[in-house]
């Protein structure tokens, strides 16, 4: 087994390299910053308190967790007070707590200067509100952390843990107020491999998978064994043993896995592993997406089905984008595709291709061209990769709009049918990208200018409002954050949402972590609910 002092697995592209981020910090630790001595003078003391897998234990950037009743905070502004919830300190508390961060951690972890405050509190990939944080801390420890998170909970410090800086929903955005970010990059030293060796994938934040999760599952299925976290009264818990499995008591690490940094810090993950096979690539169109959508579920079903590790189904408007804006030399039908990922070794490749493409002509399918070589392989996928790049291409200088659904996989060519419509209809621009083996459909809206955007995100309502009424969710992978919160009730009733609340009053009663995001606000007076599955009237 294998630990590390910790990472972020973040399935998107980090909007800034490490190297910027050094930089600013280089730079902000010789700029005069807020801060001034606290009236009292002197810092706070702190304390510390399927298949063969095998184990890696990481100390993951993670900006979720959560666990147990949690007893009173008992800093200097919450002492014999009850806990208000959502009530935070003063500037002059924030400002206090920063110097004491400071005093407590040493400049070189604290930075308030306006490009890092600014890179922490804003995403070019969400389209939300957001604000710039007062501080943003960078911990090497998961003692760093507690210390941070003390000194929070001394001050009323609202707290934001920043993983790979992407944020589709506006998860990391800074608290109105002011508050503190915690970037958890500089935790991401390996400490100890169970077994031979193994590759590491995936996040614990918003409890998202990917294009490997036909075959693999999502994060939160199995693959986390358990989690070290920070609570927010500074208490570090693990959340069970290393066993392979175990019945003693309910499943708590699976209780932080997409709480979005509401519950606690994630500082170490045990995570299973798994051996990396070789692959091929191939691609293949059809008339139509329910044509496409028909041909995956029997190929899931057949007897190559176990070799299928990505299936991805892209629209006719991607694969014309592809054509003129891509990186690749290849010309592609420009129809509603399939980029089919084969895993296994050659000659198992070889033959369970040939069962998918069988399959594929039944279907109706126009062509199927497998990879001939290695590099071929990595071409083809590098296309289906660059999704997000050739889509804003189509109109130069435009922005995007990323969404994501997921329906039960037999609705999915209706969901798509209906959105594509739907967008047509409103005049917008898009693309759209499909993990088809598990009905989850990602969505880019292009559009020019802000004026624009209002046009745009009533399509995302609309799409999600569709999902819904096909037993879907509101986001397969990206998360709730600011943008979904909104949907909770109607997708999980009231009684499950109502539960979440009380459990992040139990765990968090100064609502410090991650304050506006993920849950909806409180029901208006008088709303009724159907009495059988507890959703909006």
């Amino acid at each position: 087994m294998l630990r590390t002092a910790a990472s972020s697995f973040s399935r998107q592209t980090p909007r800034y390299s490490r190297a910027l981020f050094n930089s600013v910090r280089r730079a902000s630790t010789s700029t005069t910053t807020a801060g001034t001595p606290p009236p009292s003078g002197g810092s706070s003391k702190s304390g510390s308190g399927g298949r063969n897998a095998i184990l890696l234990t990481l100390a993951a950037t993670l900006g979720a967790a959560g666990g147990a009743i949690i007893t009173q905070a008992t800093g200097d502004a919450t002492k014999n007070k009850t806990p208000e919830f959502g009530k935070f300190g003063t500037r002059e508390d924030f400002r206090n707590a920063i110097y004491e961060l400071k005093e407590t951690l040493g400049e070189a972890k604290v930075s308030t200067e306006q490009a890092v405050l600014d890179i922490h509190g804003f995403s070019p990939n969400a389209h939300h509100p957001g604000v710039p944080h007062s501080v943003v801390i960078f911990p090497e420890s998961t003692e760093d952390v507690v210390k941070v998170v003390k000194t929070a909970n001394k001050y009323l410090m609202p707290i934001v843990a920043f993983s790979g800086g992407t944020s589709l929903e506006g998860h990391f955005g800074g608290y109105e107020g002011g508050g503190i970010c915690i970037d958890m990059s500089g935790m991401n030293h390996i400490l100890k491999i169970n077994g031979p060796g193994a590759t590491i994938g995936g996040m614990a934040g918003t409890g998202c998978s990917g294009t490997n999760a036909v075959k693999y599952g999502t994060a939160k299925s199995h693959w986390f064994l358990n989690l070290t976290v920070v609570l927010p009264n500074g208490e570090v818990i693990k959340t069970r043993s290393r066993a392979r499995k175990s019945s003693a008591g309910f499943d708590v690490t699976k209780l932080f896995i997409g709480a979005e940094g509401t519950l606690g810090i994630i500082t170490e993950a045990t995570i299973r592993l798994t051996p990396l096979q070789p692959t091929s690539v191939a691609v293949a169109a059809f008339p139509n997406v329910k044509q496409a959508a028909s041909a995956v579920y029997e190929a899931l079903n057949s007897t190559a089905g176990d070799s299928l590790q990505c299936i991805e189904l892209v629209d006719d408007h991607f694969m014309a984008a592809t054509n003129k804006f891509g990186q690749s030399k290849r010309k592609y039908l420009e129809k509603d595709s399939l980029f089919i990922k084969f895993q296994g070794s050659p000659t198992q490749i070889k033959e369970n291709a040939k069962t998918v493409e069988r399959i594929i002509k039944k279907h109706g399918g126009l062509n199927f061209e497998l990879a001939r070589n290695e590099q071929e392989a990595t071409d083809l996928w590098q296309d289906r990769k660059n999704a997000l790049w050739t889509s804003l291409a189509i109109i130069p200088g435009s922005k995007g709009w990323s969404t994501d659904v997921c329906v039960p996989v037999s609705r999915l060519p209706d969901l798509v049918y209906e959105t594509k419509k739907d967008l047509q209809e409103h005049g917008i621009v898009s693309t759209i990208v499909g993990h088809v083996g598990d009905g989850n459909f990602h969505s880019l809206l292009v559009f020019r200018d802000d004026s624009e955007l209002d046009n745009v995100r009533g399509a995302v309502h609309r799409m999600v409002e569709r999902a819904l009424k096909m037993e879907g969710t509101c986001t397969g992978e990206h998360g709730v954050g600011i943008g979904k919160r909104e949907f909770l009730y109607e997708e999980l009733g009231v009684g499950t949402v109502e539960l979440m609340k009380t459990i992040k009053r139990a765990v968090d009663p100064h609502g410090l972590f991650n304050p506006g995001k993920l849950y909806p606000d409180d029901l208006a007076p008088g709303a009724t609910t159907h009495h059988s599955s507890g959703k909006l009237l």
